[in-house]
């Protein structure tokens, strides 16, 4: 079954006149993929890839008819209002494929998807992947079946990279992906670790889920509390990279805007209570699939 995408996903996407949107509008009806519609401000009436671009999100749905996920790929300083705009014409699900909008702007988001119930992928997200299915965003690029296969196995990181990776590693061992989601590394996100484990759950496909930790924030030990509570109850697998930052001054950025020593909960403690409520922590990343065979 997977989450969060399938192959009747009913997309928009804004900043579909880009050379990102090009790119991606390009990379998802490549996978088969139903893209509806686009918009670009001032663009209304072009068409990119044979998809339609709106000036609006409104006289897109107008058009169109009924949208299940924005993807917003327009530059940073614009996302807030292309994000704003998405979720108050009720598009269930904003993917933001941005990164480096300001921490303010996101704030503003968030906050306004709460108020309207609307889910928040990202800022900074790769997308998300269901192999067989569908996806959304430009996780895999152009050629996604050479890393994803379909499985049994959830995925989860910040980091778009490691999605793949992850996948790669899972799918060498002879194991398959339901769905792969890459939450993007800012320091302030929608959907968290513990939000995909409740949807893992309830997610019949899904048998055991593996997710890519790392230095900074609490994504990790939001997860174990739910993990302790009896809310997540599959096995969960987790890998966190960057123990050495630990010797590491405190407030040291790496890599990720999110990724920042000290910053909420260190490595220490964040093995301590995945640990305590019954998580796998991998020692090393290439054991993650000895540990998916031990709990199939």
């Amino acid at each position: 079954m997977a989450i969060l995408v399938n192959r009747e996903t009913r997309i928009l996407i804004q900043g579909i006149t880009g050379r990102s949107g090009v790119q991606v509008t390009g990379e998802l009806l490549d996978f088969g993929m139903r893209v509806v519609a686009g918009v670009t401000p001032r663009r209304g009436g072009q068409e990119v890839d044979s998809v339609p671009v709106f000036n609006s999100v409104k006289e897109a749905i107008g058009a169109v008819g009924e949208i299940d996920v924005a993807m917003v790929y327009v530059p940073p300083l614009l996302a807030r209002d292309a994000a704003m705009e998405a979720i108050e014409n009720k598009v269930p699900l904003v993917h933001i494929f941005v990164e480096k909008i300001p921490v303010f702007d996101v704030a503003q988001i968030l906050a306004c998807a709460k108020r309207n119930s609307i889910r928040v992928l990202g800022p900074a997200s790769v997308g998300a992947i269901s192999p067989g299915a569908g996806k959304i965003g430009s996780i895999g690029g152009p050629n996604p079946n050479a890393v994803f296969s379909k499985g049994q196995i959830g995925v989860i990181s910040k980091s778009g990279g490691m999605c793949s990776e992850l996948a790669l590693l899972i799918s060498n061992a002879g194991f398959g992906q339901s769905t792969v989601v890459g939450v993007g590394g800012d320091l302030l996100t929608g959907t968290s670790f513990a939000d995909l484990l409740e949807m893992f759950e309830d997610d019949s496909q899904t048998r055991v889920v593996v997710a890519f930790g790392e230095v900074g924030g609490s994504a990790e030990v939001e997860a174990a509390k739910l993990i302790k509570d009896k809310k997540f109850t599959k096995p969960f697998i987790v890998y966190l990279a960057g123990k050495f930052a630990e010797k590491l001054p405190k407030d040291t950025a790496l890599g990720h805007a999110g990724a920042i020593v000290g910053l909420e909960a260190t490595m220490e403690q964040k093995i301590k209570v995945l640990k305590d409520a019954g998580a796998i922590v991998a020692e090393n990343f290439e054991d993650i699939p000895k540990h998916i065979k031990k709990v199939l």
